[in-house]
């Protein structure tokens, strides 16, 4: 079937929308089809959108994480013990020493959840900061790019935020008093052999570990099921990638 120049004009009329749209968005060099997200919404949907499930992501992850053994009763985020003193746990159980290790171990996790309660305002600001070159960078982006944008613009500050938080509470539970402890009697028997770094870098990383991961899934679900959200934009924009 022979392609006529009306045909032809109309295509080139399609391209050029499409990349008209994609330049508003700081990616005028990628070539879509016609059919595309780019032609499926604005850039001001997508931004708006992308707000939307930055929140609602921040959202669950603090509300979850921050709640009352919010870490404890989570298998996936629970903060164990150093891996140092992880290694060394049987002798000392075996010491009569567990007791210790549990107490240590409770006063990680809720050091944790306090901390984290307090990522909301640092979160929103990142939303409220996004340009439309991040919204063009997450549009492109794999399935967890809304929160490699969040550890990218966060994960910094929030160090420094939870950390002061984090000795305040362990200091207040005495678990930094346990901690060294319980690795001065390993390192006696030779089972520690550094201990790579302080028991509050510990919890803070891994409280922002899972501050991420908690995020991401619930990025995925947005992606996976634009349509459960219950929002119209979110459906229109992510139905659409």
């Amino acid at each position: 079937m022979g392609v006529t120049t009306a045909n032809l004009k109309g295509n080139n009329v399609k391209r050029r929308s499409v990349l008209s749209s994609l330049g508003a968005f700081g990616l005028s060099l990628v070539t879509l089809p016609a059919t595309g997200w780019a032609a499926a919404f604005s850039s001001k949907d997508a931004t708006a959108a992308l707000r939307a499930a930055l929140d609602k992501g921040a959202e669950v992850a603090v509300s979850q994480l921050g709640a009352n053994n919010g870490f404890l009763n989570n298998d996936k985020v629970r903060i164990g013990l150093p891996s140092p003193l992880d290694k060394a746990a049987p002798v000392l159980q075996a010491m009569g020493r567990g007791q210790q290790l549990q107490q240590l171990t409770e006063s990680m996790n809720h050091a944790a959840e306090q901390a984290v309660s307090l990522a909301r305002p640092l979160l929103r600001k990142a939303i409220q900061n996004m340009s439309v070159q991040d919204a063009a960078g997450i549009l492109q982006g794999g399935d967890n790019a809304v929160t490699e944008y969040f550890a990218r613009k966060t994960r910094e500050p929030l160090t420094s935020q939870f950390q002061p938080v984090v000795n305040r509470s362990l200091e207040k539970l005495s678990v930094t008093q346990h901690y060294n402890d319980l690795a001065g009697k390993a390192q006696r028997f030779g089972l520690l052999q550094g201990q790579g770094g302080t028991l509050q870098d510990h919890v803070t990383n891994k409280a922002l570990d899972a501050l991420f991961m908690v995020i991401g899934e619930e990025e995925r679900k947005i992606r996976q099921d634009p349509v459960g959200t219950g929002s119209a934009l979110l459906k229109k924009v992510f139905g659409a990638l």
